[in-house]
């Protein structure tokens, strides 16, 4: 199996994770926080749909500046709202991945802000690292949130203790 096919089968898996994850928020507790530092709800879970984007980003680009506003991102106001961005991320991510070979993986993609490069990395590496392990990372942020919310968490690699 390639690596494009392996990132896309695992996107393919993790995302149907994600997604009953998502499915778990109230809209009516999108401004809820567990501490002062924290993201809220809304943020967090805007930020996993968000990360769902970047294996696409990093296909079809050289670099990505955070100094440059998105100002194309879409308003969440709905569970349903995030669900429908995960799906057109995930489904732009696997489009990408299918556009390419896993020579054009070995291309190095930088993460900048303006002119400071923040890092620089073989795209297959940052398609590891800053999408899919972040996005794991937050998700699981997310099961926490869940559960001092009281909301029953999803298993994700089996039954969680809410389904047993």
């Amino acid at each position: 199996m390639s690596l494009t096919e392996s990132f896309i089968r695992e996107i393919e898996h993790e995302s149907a994770n994600t997604r009953k994850m998502l499915e778990r928020i109230p809209p009516g507790q999108f401004d809820w926080k567990p501490h002062q530092k924290s993201m809220s709800l809304k943020n967090l879970a805007s930020h996993i749909t968000g990360l769902s984007a970047w294996p696409g980003v990093i296909v079809k680009s050289q670099y990505l500046d955070l100094a440059v506003s998105n100002s194309n991102k879409t308003e969440i106001k709905t569970t349903s709202d995030l669900i429908d961005e995960l799906d057109r991320n995930v489904k732009q991510s696997i489009d990408a991945l299918k556009s390419v070979q896993d020579e054009n993986l070995k291309e190095y993609w930088s993460l900048k802000r303006g002119d400071h490069v923040i890092f620089e990395m073989p795209k297959s590496a940052v398609i590891r690292s800053m999408a899919l392990n972040h996005s794991y990372h937050h998700r699981a942020q997310l099961g926490v949130y869940l559960r001092i919310l009281n909301i029953s968490v999803p298993g994700m690699y089996g039954p969680s203790a809410d389904e047993v």
